[in-house]
């Protein structure tokens, strides 16, 4: 991934619906910080927030079960994701299906690029 698609990745994670305000900080924090000396700071960031934040797909699965869920979401979305997400783990999928984590992911797998 070149630096001009991990910039759009960034900018496609911070942009997601599903993505939590801190990581939309850190996210937007590295894309200010491209090309200058903080990037190495925010890069280390990101990826903190990253791995904390991208969820296995039975963490989301668990999340889905819960009354926080429906609260929420509401039970039709819940119901939906919950199918969804069945799929997911049977093809064998180890992540959570939302924007913010399956771009997490991509950006994990390639986190030096983050540095450079």
């Amino acid at each position: 991934m070149d630096n001009n698609a991990m910039i759009a990745k960034v900018k496609e994670v911070v942009a997601a619906g599903s993505c939590c305000a801190e990581l939309k900080a850190a996210g937007q924090e590295w894309l200010d910080a491209v090309g200058t000396p903080k990037q190495k700071e925010a890069a280390e960031k990101l990826v903190q927030e990253l791995e904390e934040d991208v969820q296995s797909i039975d963490a989301t699965m668990d999340f889905l079960k819960s009354q926080a869920a429906v609260d929420l979401l509401g039970a039709e979305t819940v119901a939906r994701m919950t199918e969804q997400g069945k799929k997911v783990k049977a093809s064998g999928g180890k992540y959570c299906f939302c924007p913010a984590c399956q771009g997490g992911v991509e950006i994990l797998a390639r986190k030096e690029e983050l540095f450079s």
